[in-house]
């Protein structure tokens, strides 16, 4: 019956006249009672008029302690308004409304408040926030408001992490991890310095963006102090434990005082020299300078020693001025260190003839002694000047027979046979059979060119690379010694015959550009070639992108392009002349390698990897790395050594990994501070035959240790068809100044022979060290004495003076059927050039994931980011990952481009275990849980 009742009311209601809706609104509640459930109608029968609009809609409230809140909103036109929260209507004595009048539109204006109190909010129990919105009536129909949520505000006392103090030293940087207290609305956080706030703005070393943390990127003794995070919203403000930051300075020695002079004036004594604990001093607890502050040696002072008077000589002859004289020298003993020279005179004269003798009508003795002594004087001088004009003969008929002896004892070494043994002086000269020992590389500090003694002259650099007539080659000729022939011969224009083994005659002559291939090339004559290129097509999951067989590759992390986006990327290594143009020392250490589009953005860094040739030491090289601006001007980005937050440079021994927010062109130089630095070079021999001729040529190729250069190589050398002889080698080449030597040895004498003038060759220090990736080349011209020869069997040998050495073992078939096929590369990296998705990646995406969020959120033991990073080998420029959104997943990007080859997974699960935070070891996953876990990623982006 009050089901019937109430659904004949509703059925009436929707009829009523709108001006007694208020009325019949009131009496239905009371008839109800105070439930105020029921539905009221969303609109009325359609008349003319405007549908209302809302002049002001509820706000979002936060209830603060037991205090209610209001709600109100405004519109026009209206005839009624009320609010519906949580899907109900309030009830209409729980409104306060009022009424206007617009005066400009003429239209009626109704606003309406109701309170929300707490225990409303607590006692509601839904999925959402307690939520309220207005619903208002004109005659044409209704309109809803938005929907403002209550809640109900607070703080909470305890925070989920407070900073902890520590000891940092200076420059170092400071991480203070601070999580406030849970709170609605979310609370705001300041940090202070004993007491004080700190504006980062005004100090660029504080950084207090990053998750909540205080980050100092370099430490400074005013930086110690009592740090204390403030956590404030609408209902409080909370303070966290405050935490103690001692910046120490550890101390360090000043320099050397200069040695005292010795304690004693004669004999044995000490002297001694200090220094001090004061550059700097140690400060706020830091460590004390190790070793001593003194040293002392040993020092003898040498004695004085007073010269003393040989005996008189004898009287000499009675002269025509009827007088004699003698002498005596102050070597018994001499003055030494400072002793006094003899007192007196030196020499003597007096009457012969007891004053009997007259000149010039005076008696003698009255006559100055001093001319007699004068003429003395010359005449000793005189004898000393014959004596040793005398010696200087002895000695130069001495030198003339030994330079003799010497020729003909060297008379067996030429320039048709050169025996390694006759180089190093071993035991090879008397028992040719025995093999040195190649695989050991020597030192030397002599030259290894045997050199004609008439021919001092050097190679210079013009000789070397404009390889005319009047080349230089350091050979030993035996071939001219046999001639007879005692200087130096002319060979521009003129032909000298000689015998050669076997009785074969042949004449050797000038070498001429217009009749014969230079033995010295340069590869920077080559033709310039086009880039090399590779492209691919990348979206939000990521991927890999390689240049097969050079060693660049660039690594697209996931999410570093926006979801329901792609970008086609490329790669490309100039190969021509380098537009980078050193300055000064600075050297061109890389390829110049170039990725884009340049003006693609990325919300994550990518990784660029670039090879170097440098043998890696910050004592020895000042590693720069630049990037080319559109102007075409080099730009330094950043020394490696630095500390950046724009980007990040990690150096291998053979590699450069580079995280990079932008694209461009990017090469690295380096700048050597001692003469200790060194450039790897890789070096190779090539050979090949002519067709019908009894000719062979060796190539020598020395090219900066880089894939890329290496590959320029072996593309000409397939083109003129080549073959790899050996497989190549390292040479350390050092910044000393000192030129490279190449030469052939061990040739068989009776099989080959070298033709004149290519025996040694030499390369000038200049152009190795500053070859800008061109690569250098020297070629040596072998000649069979018969077409059975077949076989070939010799030693190349590559070093520079006063510095490293390496050999390279020849043993090869003439023939091409009987060769044997040395492999130029490793084809692994060529098979994919670019790789997206989960499959370029080496760790699993859930995996990551994981480790991500356990290592990004701050622990108070300090197991988080900063230590995956230490246990990665990554101990430098840690304020560039404390900006990143995910410190942990930067440094994974960074292991994933280190590893691109070995995906050293076993190192990482130990690196993870020994912080503790993982015991799952990542080697163990098999392939079918590595497709399961890239199959459920993909279901999960909708792949």
């Amino acid at each position: 019956m009050g089901t019937a009742a109430a659904g004949g009311g509703y059925g009436a209601r929707r009829w009523l006249p709108w001006l007694g809706l208020c009325f019949w609104a009131a009496g239905a509640a009371a008839a109800r009672g105070t439930d105020n459930s029921e539905v009221l109608p969303d609109s009325i029968p359609s008349a003319p008029g405007t549908l209302p609009h809302f002049v002001e809609e509820p706000e979002d409230a936060y209830i603060i302690k037991s205090n209610p809140i209001a709600l109100r909103c405004k519109a026009r036109p209206a005839m009624q308004i009320f609010f519906k929260c949580n899907g109900e209507w309030v009830h209409q004595n729980e409104h306060v409304s009022e009424e206007s009048l617009d005066e400009s539109s003429g239209l009626k204006v109704r606003e309406v408040f109701i309170n929300v109190t707490r225990q409303q909010v607590e006692d509601f129990h839904g999925p959402e926030d307690y939520w309220c919105q207005c619903v208002a009536w004109s005659h044409l129909g209704t309109s809803k408001s938005r929907k403002a949520s209550v809640r109900i505000a607070y703080l909470r006392k305890n925070f989920e992490q407070d900073p902890q103090g520590r000891e940092v030293p200076i420059e170092g940087m400071i991480v203070l991890h601070c999580r406030p207290p849970e709170g609605v609305p979310a609370a705001e956080v300041e940090w202070l310095k004993n007491e004080e706030p700190i504006d980062s703005e005004q100090d660029e070393n504080i950084d207090t963006r990053a998750d909540h943390n205080l980050i100092i990127r370099q430490a400074r003794l005013s930086d110690s102090g009592n740090y204390t995070c403030m956590a404030a919203n609408i209902v409080a403000k909370r303070r966290s434990l405050s935490a103690t930051v001692v910046v120490y300075v550890n101390g360090g020695w000043s320099s050397w005082t200069e040695w005292s002079a010795c304690n004693v004036r004669c004999g044995r004594g000490w002297q001694k020299r200090s220094r001090t604990c004061t550059n700097p001093a140690p400060l706020n607890g830091g460590a004390f300078c190790e070793g001593m502050s003194v040293q002392k040696i040993t020092c003898t002072a040498l004695c004085p020693v007073d010269g003393s008077w040989e005996v008189w000589s004898e009287w000499s002859v009675c002269s025509p001025e009827c007088e004699h004289l003698r002498i005596r020298e102050c070597t018994a003993p001499p003055p030494r260190n400072g002793g006094k020279f003899c007192e007196g005179l030196s020499q003597e004269s007096e009457n012969c003839t007891d004053g009997l003798c007259i000149l010039d009508k005076k008696p003698l003795h009255e006559i100055k002694p001093q001319r007699w002594s004068r003429r003395g004087i010359e005449n000793a001088s005189d004898i000393a000047l014959y004596s040793g004009l005398g010696a200087a003969v002895v000695a130069v008929a001495v030198l003339v027979i030994g330079v003799t002896l010497y020729r003909r004892s060297h008379s067996d070494y030429g320039v048709d046979v050169i025996d390694s043994s006759a180089l190093t002086g071993n035991s090879l000269l008397l028992n040719p059979a025995m093999q040195p020992d190649l695989t050991v590389s020597r030192t030397y500090s002599g030259p290894i060119c045997l050199q004609d003694p008439l021919d001092k002259e050097l190679m210079t650099e013009s000789s070397l690379f404009n390889p005319l007539s009047d080349i230089k080659v350091k050979v030993q000729s035996s071939f001219m010694v046999s001639l007879g022939v005692s200087e130096r011969p002319d060979y521009h224009g003129k032909n000298h015959s000689g015998t050669f083994p076997h009785g074969n005659n042949r004449g050797f002559s000038t070498i001429h550009p217009r009749n014969k291939t230079p033995y010295i090339q340069n590869l920077s004559s080559l033709p310039t070639r086009t880039e090399l290129r590779t492209t691919g097509v990348f979206g939000h999951l990521g991927g890999r992108l390689v240049m097969p067989n050079t060693g660049v590759s660039l690594l697209i992390p996931h999410g570093a392009i926006p979801e329901e986006n792609s970008w086609e990327i490329y790669m490309s290594i100039n190969q021509g002349e380098p537009s980078l143009q050193s300055d000064g020392s600075e050297v061109l250490l890389s390829p110049e390698v170039t990725c884009g589009p340049p003006d693609m953005l990325v919300t994550t860094p990518f990784a660029l990897t670039i090879p170097h040739c440098a043998d890696v030491s910050s004592e020895h090289w000042n590693i720069h790395l630049k990037k080319r601006t559109q102007q075409g001007k080099w730009e330094e980005v950043m020394s490696v050594e630095d500390e950046s937050t724009s980007c990040y440079c990690l150096l291998d021994p053979f590699a450069c990994h580079v995280l990079l927010d932008s694209f461009g062109t990017y090469a690295l130089t380096g700048e050597p501070i001692t003469d200790c630095a060194v450039k790897q070079l890789k070096v190779a021999v090539f050979g090949c035959m002519s067709c019908n001729s009894l000719d062979y040529n060796l190539r020598v190729y020395c090219v900066d240790n880089t894939p890329c250069a290496f590959q320029e190589v072996v593309s000409d050398e397939r083109h003129q068809g080549g073959q790899l002889l050996e497989e190549p080698k390292l040479l350390h080449f050092k910044g000393n100044t000192f030129s490279l030597q190449i030469s052939v040895l061990d040739i068989p004498p009776f099989l080959w022979r070298i033709k004149p003038f290519t025996a040694c060759q030499e390369v000038p220090f200049s152009r190795v060290w500053s070859s800008n990736r061109q690569p250098l080349h020297c070629a040596f011209s072998l000649e069979r004495y018969t077409p059975t020869t077949t076989q070939l069997s010799c030693k190349i040998c590559i070093r520079q003076l006063k510095g490293h050495e390496q050999i390279l073992q020849v043993q090869t078939s003439i023939l091409e059927s009987e060769r044997e096929t040395i492999t130029f590369f490793a084809q692994e990296d060529s098979t994919f050039p670019a790789q997206t998705g989960p499959k370029a990646f080496k760790i699993p995406y859930s995996i990551r994931q994981r480790i991500c969020a356990t290592f990004d959120t701050p622990n108070a033991k300090g197991k988080d980011w900063q230590m995956l990073a230490q246990k990665n080998s990554i101990n430098r420029n840690l304020s560039y990952f404390a900006t990143q959104s995910s410190p942990s997943a930067v440094i994974l990007n960074l292991w994933e481009a280190r590893h691109q080859q070995d995906g050293d997974l076993d190192s990482l699960a130990c690196a993870l275990e020994e912080i503790g935070r993982t015991h799952t070891k990542l080697s163990n996953i098999t392939e079918s849980q590595l497709e399961d876990a890239d199959f459920n990623y993909s279901r999960q982006n909708g792949l």
